[in-house]
Formats: C-alpha cells, structure tokens, sequence
C-alpha cells in the first residue's frame, strides 16, 4: 500500500490575534484574478465544514475593513500566516472602537 503524499496544506493552523494574509479568488467575467487581504483574525464562528472566520484591517483614510470568509471555501487560494498574536479573548470585537495604529496593536506570541 502506498503511502498518501503530503501536500503543504492550503489551510495553515492559525488563531484569534494571528495577522494572516488570505489570497481570495475573484472572478470577473471570463478574467479569474487573485487578491490578497492582509489583517487580523478577530472570531472564528461555525464548526466542521461550515466554519468561518472574520478578519479585519484597517484601510484608506483610517477605515476599518472586515471580511467574514468561510475556513473551507474553494476561492480560498491560500493563507500565509504573516505574525503570530498572543491575545486573552476569543473574539477581538473591542479592536473595532479603536482609531488608526491602536487598532491593528496585538501582543506578539513568544517563539
């Protein structure tokens, strides 16, 4: 019997506090195009297959930006893990209320 060849995984382990940078597909008409969304992880939601996870940056002119994506979605090119976070709660609502560089501050894991 042989044995499955591993792949690097598409979904790398990542937390509440993690800044990853997710690589989205978008189709425009016949053009398929990939779009990076680089931010904080700030809630997972869901179970099993129907998981999903909302990460939220802050954009142009200071305006927060949220994108709720499904964990097993097939327009999910990749996820790049780009710092780990060391935070105490599950969800990071409270990084909404905060203005400019304070919202996108989270305490950086130990190696």
């Amino acid at each position: 019997m042989k044995a499955a060849s591993k792949e690097e995984p598409r979904i790398p382990e990542f937390r509440v506090g993690d800044t990853i940078r997710v690589f989205y597909k978008i189709i425009e008409g016949e053009k398929m195009r990939i779009q990076p969304f680089e931010g904080i992880v700030i809630s997972f939601r869901g179970s099993d297959i129907s998981k999903t996870f909302t990460v939220r940056r802050i954009g142009a002119d200071q305006v927060g930006v949220e994108r709720i994506l499904p964990l097993h979605s097939p327009n999910i090119e990749k996820i790049k893990v780009m710092k780990k976070g060391n935070v105490r709660r599950a969800k990071l609502f409270y990084l909404r209320d905060k203005v400019g560089r304070e919202a996108m501050r989270v305490r950086e894991a130990k190696k």
